[in-house]
């Protein structure tokens, strides 16, 4: 079960998969961009950052660069900001000049687009970077905009009833995973609190 309104259906990744995914994305990384030159990277709260920090460290081991990291909150910019009454709020945090530089743009899932819209919003009113790259660990199809990944962990077929989910051992305190899970009639798709599972098996 997953929260007691969610039924996981299916595990689509584990955590072998997700780390053997993040190796890949981070040699495709360092292929188009032909190394790490003017390189940053910024994840998107609240697991998008979590496997920035990942991604980041792959990266440096892989190339020997340590390349600025960063987390943006599109807690504001997000189009249905005004429904979700108590929306889960932290602070952007990117102690750095994006002007210039390629930004790798990092987030867990992929569905409609529209936090990817928001988060670009958000990105935009910091500075200007050369060019916005996008990495997800998962798409899972749907989109309601024109908006596509440029590196991609895994696609996920999945039906629009069903939440395909990140959870990270060091914020849920289970095995690392992406679950597909079937929504609750009355609940929306999308990602998990963070702690949603811990203690849960």
């Amino acid at each position: 079960m997953g929260n007691g309104q969610e039924i996981i259906k299916s595990v689509c990744m584990d955590a072998q998969d997700i780390d053997r995914a993040i190796t890949r994305m981070a040699h495709q990384i360092l292929e188009v961009n032909k190394g790490a030159d003017d390189l940053v990277i910024v994840g998107i709260y609240t697991r998008g950052d979590l496997l920035a920090k990942k991604l980041k460290e792959r990266i440096q081991d892989i190339e020997g660069v340590d390349v600025p990291l960063g987390a943006l909150d599109i807690s504001f910019y997000r189009d249905d900001f005004m429904t979700h009454f108590a929306p889960e709020v932290h602070s952007t945090d990117i102690p750095f000049s994006i002007d210039g530089k390629t930004v790798v743009l990092v987030d867990d899932v992929l569905y409609t687009g529209r936090t990817i819209r928001a988060a670009l919003d958000a990105l935009m009113d910091i500075g200007r970077p050369a060019r916005v790259e996008l990495a997800v660990l998962v798409d899972r199809g749907h989109r309601e905009l024109p908006i596509r990944a440029d590196f991609v962990g895994k696609n996920v077929p999945s039906a629009s009833d069903e939440s395909v989910r990140l959870f990270l051992e060091e914020v849920d305190g289970i095995p690392s995973a992406v679950d597909i899970l079937e929504v609750a009639e009355g609940e929306r798709a999308g990602a998990a609190p963070l702690q949603l599972r811990k203690g849960e098996m």
